[in-house]
């Protein structure tokens, strides 16, 4: 009951929770993390998240929506980041290599924070797939641009060639550990069941440091392996989905939390806050519309389905992790980047997350109540 009212609250609750943090930081500076702390905390939290996110897809509802998803995730990433990148250098005379960081930053998009905004809400079609799907594949597409670029950034003497040969290491790695873990998982699923409960998620955290200590993307790794996982937990083993809910909510919450702390909210100057607006303005109004009606255009979806995901594209987790990166990274301007990305952040969760269900009702994507009831009893 305590979620439901929290869920019906006007104003998200990750936008809720990211406030009240800034301003008890601004309050009691005591309690304020450090940039080390909060990429500690925003990537065990994204290793849950994604691997949440995996096994909620699973592997038929993945193929059923893979077009839309690749090209958002993969495609859709890149040309997000090269717009707002344009944007960012023309709008406010950013470096070309500040402004793709930046614009890396706040490309990838957080339909975890959607999903908590619309609470028991069911959504029809194709289209909660394609968003979680969207956010599962770009979120380790966005980590590993933020990466290559912040090499570009530390060697004077690289070229743009950095950036492709790490973000092909992080793809081809990460996607390797990630079938091996996935087809572990389903493997050794059989055969722990005493271990049930905590099993998934230790994989998972084992699978994120092997792909890592193989140079490649841990978060890709543990999508993927969630995605081979998800259909036999359907089939096998459902009791097991509450606790997946449970530590992915825990994790959203504990990231938005952590965000906070690290930013005071009086530090911020007029010229940050006038910055993250007008990008959060950019990349809802102008950049979002551009690349998701270019990919979705031959995706056969209702016209509310494709707004919709249009619409839907909130940031949240993922910017905070790469804002952090570049701060830790010591780039040129990387304060500046992370108080930036904190606005746009906040922006996106506050405005875009209230609309979010009225948008739904609005475009005609939400269940009604009989729908609903039928896809919980067919899941």
């Amino acid at each position: 009951m305590i979620t439901r009212a929290l869920n019906r609250l006007p104003v998200p609750l990750p936008a809720v929770l990211l406030l009240l943090a800034a301003l008890t930081s601004d309050v009691l500076p005591g309690l304020q993390l450090s940039i080390h702390a909060v990429e500690v905390v925003a990537t065990a939290a994204l290793v849950v998240i994604l691997f949440d996110g995996g096994v909620s897809i699973g592997l038929r509802r993945f193929r059923a929506a893979a077009v839309p998803v690749i090209s958002l995730g993969v495609v859709g990433t890149f040309a997000t980041a090269g717009l707002v990148a344009v944007f960012i250098h023309a709008a406010f005379g950013f470096g070309w290599l500040t402004a793709g960081l930046l614009a890396a930053a706040v490309a990838p998009t957080d339909p975890a924070v959607m999903f908590s905004v619309l609470g028991d809400r069911e959504i029809e079609g194709r289209t909660d797939t394609i968003l979680e799907g969207e956010s599962g594949a770009n979120d380790p597409v966005g980590i590993a641009l933020m990466l290559g670029l912040i090499q570009l950034a530390q060697h004077a003497d690289a070229t743009f060639w950095v950036v492709v040969r790490v973000f092909a290491e992080q793809m081809a790695i990460g996607l390797a550990v990630g079938v091996g873990g996935g087809l572990l998982q389903v493997f050794l699923a059989h055969r722990l069941v005493r271990f049930a409960e905590l099993l998934p998620l230790l994989l998972a955290a084992a699978i994120f440091g092997a792909a890592t200590i193989a140079h490649g993307s841990g978060f890709l790794a543990v999508f993927v392996a969630g995605l081979l996982r998800g259909d036999h937990e359907r089939e096998q083993e459902a009791d097991l989905e509450r606790w997946r809910k449970l530590f992915a909510t825990a994790s959203e919450v504990t990231v938005f939390v952590a965000l906070g702390l690290t930013v005071n909210v009086s530090s911020i100057d007029l010229g940050r806050w006038g910055e993250g607006l007008l990008i959060a303005v950019f990349l809802t109004l102008v950049a979002r519309p551009l690349v998701g009606g270019a990919l979705l255009a031959p995706v056969k979806l209702e016209l509310g389905e494709r707004l919709f995901v249009i619409w839907a594209g909130l940031k949240g987790a993922v910017p905070i992790l790469l804002a952090a990166f570049a701060v830790s990274g010591h780039v040129h301007d990387g304060r500046r980047i992370y108080q930036t990305v904190f606005v746009v952040v906040l922006a996106s969760v506050v405005v875009q997350g209230s609309s979010i269900p009225f948008a739904a009702r609005r475009l005609g994507v939400e269940a009604t109540e009989v729908e609903a009831i039928e896809v919980d009893a067919g899941s």
